[in-house]
């Protein structure tokens, strides 16, 4: 009976049966491995698929991307080592046109093979046949002079991809917080792989701008799971493979138009992450230029959706206190939205309004720029809508003591356009800001702002003397209030003082008259 239960139950396999049923998960499977090396051989010799070669390279794919060449080129042959030779093809200039496409797969699937990198002094002689070879695919498809087949552009994608779509090495810093000044000190992570990565960009580039590439014929490999991938490379901290990426997604864009849509939705996605959790990643700038470009070819009207874009995902791109990496390109969409649909400057002015910076004075000086370009495309409607709040914020920038601050908010009546603007509704906006404008001209301590200051106070001057005579009567008048106020205050704090210095002996509580209180103006 005991026998028979335990009979039963899971016996443990001996290391026979696991080298003959595939071998334990800690480790790949002479069988597979037997496998590998059989696909690699029939590869080197011409007679196989790119399908083989894919089980080589996909086998290894994995976060042991430093491992990769031992599995693809010293392998493991019924537990006993055996290395295959990685050898160049033949040339295709030495082949027949009819032979060409043929030899043209067969250095794609030699192409599938990976190589570590990080170690310059491994397999040398194989990179560099490698390269050669990568460098010959560039050549012929740039001289390409027919329709690349199905089989072929499936074969380029699945190349494209062993070589590209890697788990990314981030660069370690401690406590790495996206902070501008943080970033411009610390140098970008160069990946060593780049001499070879480039050759596979520059291949994949040329295949995509080709006119022998059909778009519907490619869409079925360059496919939605293709491009989310590539968005995914954005995050490399290697500034030039993002740049790559920029021309090759940029490429995409305008061939497929099938991905249009995903690749807008998509970067949005990337967007909110950024700006609602993680506060990090290295390509945003890079996503922006190409959104400039594509918002220049937006039709009009507008669609809904692409307004809602830019409230949901441009707006709120100025909450990241690292908007340094990426404003200009930021600035740029913006301004984008604003010519192309004026109406949408009051959204814009008061999206800036509501992410202004209060301690940044450099974020806040790049506000102000961007602000001068959005009022420089904005019409007057749209101008009174939101000028009451806008010249408050501008009032206090005028106030500030980082001169810097204040002397790039009064640069903005240098612009023709936000003068004249300001001059048409001269009679709200004066009473705001002349207050800020008389303190700067009476006692900042940068002689530059006051300069600045004394030439606006000049143009309110001589346009509406009237006006501005009557806000300096104002500002007298308030002052003279303050001054009042502040005198009665400190009377009322000396008589505190002297009542509690006369009753400090006998501990008894102090009553003050309310008519020693001063009253401060109502309203």
């Amino acid at each position: 009976m005991f026998k028979q239960i335990l009979n039963r139950l899971p016996k443990k396999p001996s290391k026979s049966a696991e080298n003959r049923d595939g071998g334990s998960s800690a480790s790949p499977s002479n069988a597979s491995t037997s496998s590998r090396s059989s696909d690699l051989s029939s590869s080197r010799s011409g007679n196989s698929s790119a399908t083989t070669v894919s089980g080589v390279t996909s086998s290894t794919r994995g976060p042991n991307h430093g491992n990769r060449l031992p599995q693809a080129v010293n392998v493991m042959v019924n537990g006993n080592a055996a290395v295959f030779p990685y050898e160049n093809l033949t040339s295709f200039k030495d082949v027949p046109s009819a032979e060409k496409q043929n030899l043209f797969i067969k250095k794609l699937n030699l192409c599938c093979v990976l190589f570590d990198f990080t170690d310059p002094t491994k397999h040398l002689k194989e990179k560099d046949i490698k390269r050669q070879t990568v460098v010959e695919l560039v050549d012929h498809v740039s001289s390409a002079n027919g329709k690349f087949t199905e089989t072929v552009i499936q074969e380029i994608v699945k190349m494209v991809s062993l070589n590209l779509f890697r788990p990314l090495t981030a660069q370690p810093r401690e406590n790495k917080v996206l902070e501008a000044f943080d970033l411009d000190e610390d140098e970008p992570l160069m990946d060593p792989a780049w001499p070879h990565l480039q050759i596979v960009y520059e291949f994949f580039l040329r295949f995509v701008a080709s006119p022998e590439t059909d778009a519907k014929l490619a869409k079925r490999y360059v496919d939605h799971s293709f491009v989310l991938r590539l968005l995914d490379l954005f995050d490399s901290e290697d500034p030039r493979e993002r740049e790559y990426l920029k021309t090759v997604l940029h490429r995409i864009y305008g061939k497929f138009m099938v991905h249009r849509p995903l690749i807008r939705k998509s970067i949005n996605n990337i967007f909110y992450r950024f700006i609602f959790e993680t506060e990090k990643h290295s390509g945003i700038a890079e996503l922006l230029e190409i959104l400039g470009s594509i918002i220049n070819g937006f039709a009009l009207p507008l669609k809904e959706e692409h307004k809602l874009f830019l409230v949901r995902a441009l707006i709120p791109l100025h909450k990241p206190k690292c908007i340094q990496m990426y404003h200009q390109q930021l600035s740029y969409c913006i301004t984008q939205f604003v010519e192309k649909d004026c109406k949408l400057a009051d959204t814009v002015i008061r999206g800036l309004l509501k992410y202004w910076p209060i301690t940044n004075s450099s974020k806040e000086v790049m506000f102000l720029g961007e602000l001068e370009e959005v009022l420089e495309a904005t019409q007057s409607p749209e101008f009174q809508r939101c000028m009451v709040p806008l010249f408050h914020q501008i009032s206090r920038c005028l106030s500030s003591s980082h001169f810097q601050v204040a002397e790039r908010a009064l640069f903005l009546w240098n612009n023709d356009h936000v003068e004249n603007l300001i001059k048409q509704n001269r009679k709200v906006i004066l009473p705001i800001i002349f207050p800020a404008l008389e303190k700067n001209a009476r006692g900042h301590w940068n002689q530059a702002v006051q300069s600045l200051t004394s030439n606006v106070c000049k143009i309110f001057s001589d346009i509406d003397s009237e006006l501005f005579e009557e806000c300096l009567q104002k500002f007298e008048e308030d002052q003279a209030q303050e001054e009042e106020v502040k005198r009665k205050r400190e009377m009322t704090w000396k008589r505190l003082e002297e009542l509690g210095g006369m009753n400090a002996a006998s501990n008894e509580p102090v009553l003050v008259s309310r008519k020693t209180m001063p009253h401060s103006p109502s309203g």
